[in-house]
């Protein structure tokens, strides 16, 4: 075994890329690793070739102004890969990079394997066409999507969620707590408005404003908001201050996002994969997005509900998304207070939450890394 490609295109992407990489790296020890990725698939001997975070844009306008610089990358990536010819490429997620990256090295005889079917698009045609022809197989996290995949001739294996074998069946709700310094005896509500810096500017106001009502209908409540790194931090910070907003009294961390989840009674998310996480530690959450409004012109005709992954995996709403101008302060209070509150819809999403992570539990790098070498191996 000699080479193997990999791009990663944002956090979750290195998380997955971590489980998959350990789990090839005690198959293959000898195996070199390269491409895109981030800091958890380094420490496997990765070598990222350019800094993830170029990838990690988010909205329809957003990736635009940032085109030439991503496209530039793809080609000198595609470039670096063609001339290697690495045993197989492997691309994590990131599907508007990594798809038509994986068309143009299938078709130069390089095999290619890609982590996470896009399940929001799976049904349009187009994108179908565009898989089959990008992949030798595709990987996908959740069990709902291999029908859609075989039904296309796709060939597919589904890897279960790594954060399914990572978060305990039994949130430590007390350790969380005293680690994180918070009172035992009050109600906690963590707040999550995203990683990226776009969307901390278009939750920022919206979310903490909900937490300004909150205390309002209830002084003991206490609110933790973690924060994915410095530069996020300082930025939080920041809009608190021009929406005056930094006068609550808010815990704010650095990291530990799932220790602050386990801490809470409930949860207000940013849509992605913090509301798995979020089901994962069977809370009760309230799922809120907001972008640009040129983005949301275009999002809103071609995206339609359940958008949040608990309530995909469901297969029905289980819990609220407020979406853009139903995104406000006011409504996510109260889809909040009512998540807070209401006791039997609290045991009702705990036994959920459980059976779902059940469903999820697959073995996910093991089953990856065997997934991978098997195209290498048999194509």
């Amino acid at each position: 075994m000699g080479k193997i490609a990999m791009v990663a295109g944002e956090i979750s992407g290195d998380i997955l890329g971590d489980a998959i990489l350990s789990a090839l790296c005690a198959r293959v020890p000898e195996t070199s690793f390269y491409g895109i990725g981030g800091k958890r698939m380094e420490k496997h001997g990765f070598v990222s070739k350019w800094p993830m975070e170029k990838l990690a844009v988010n909205g329809f306008f957003e990736v635009f102004a940032h085109f030439r610089e991503i496209k530039n990358i793809r080609n000198s990536l595609r470039d670096t890969v063609m001339a290697d010819h690495p045993d197989v490429f492997v691309g994590i997620d990131a599907p508007e990079f990594n798809l038509g990256l994986e068309v143009q090295l299938r078709q130069a005889g390089i095999k290619t394997v890609h982590v996470v079917g896009p399940s929001i698009w799976a049904w349009r045609s187009g994108r179908i066409k565009t898989i089959a022809k990008a992949v030798s197989r595709i990987l996908v996290l959740f069990p709902f999507e291999e029908a859609i995949y075989q039904k296309a001739g796709i060939p597919v294996t589904c890897i279960g969620h790594p954060l399914a074998e990572a978060i305990p069946m039994q949130a430590d709700v007390a350790g969380a707590r005293q680690e994180l310094q918070l009172d035992s005896d009050k109600p906690v509500v963590a707040i999550l408005p995203g990683s990226r810096m776009s969307e901390l500017k278009y939750h920022t106001a919206s979310f903490i404003e909900a937490a300004r009502i909150l205390l309002e209908r209830e002084p003991s409540l206490q609110f933790v908001i973690p924060m994915a790194g410095e530069r996020q931090d300082a930025y939080f910070r920041q809009l608190l201050k021009e929406n005056r907003l930094d006068q609550l009294p808010l815990k704010i961390i650095q990291g530990q996002s799932q220790k602050a989840i386990a801490a809470s009674d409930a949860v207000l998310v940013a849509s992605g994969t913090a509301t798995l996480e979020v089901a994962l530690l069977k809370k009760p959450m309230v799922i809120g997005y907001r972008m640009m409004w040129g983005t949301w012109q275009i999002a809103r005709r071609v995206v339609k509900p359940p958008v949040g992954l608990p309530n995909i995996l469901a297969g029905e709403m289980i819990v609220p998304e407020l979406f853009q101008y139903d995104a406000t302060g006011e409504k996510l209070a109260d889809a909040l207070w009512y998540q807070l509150t209401d006791e039997d819809n609290r045991r009702n999403l705990h036994q959920r939450f459980t059976d779902m992570h059940h469903s999820l539990l697959r073995n996910m790098g093991a089953t990856s890394a065997e997934a991978i070498l098997d195209v290498i191996q048999n194509g």
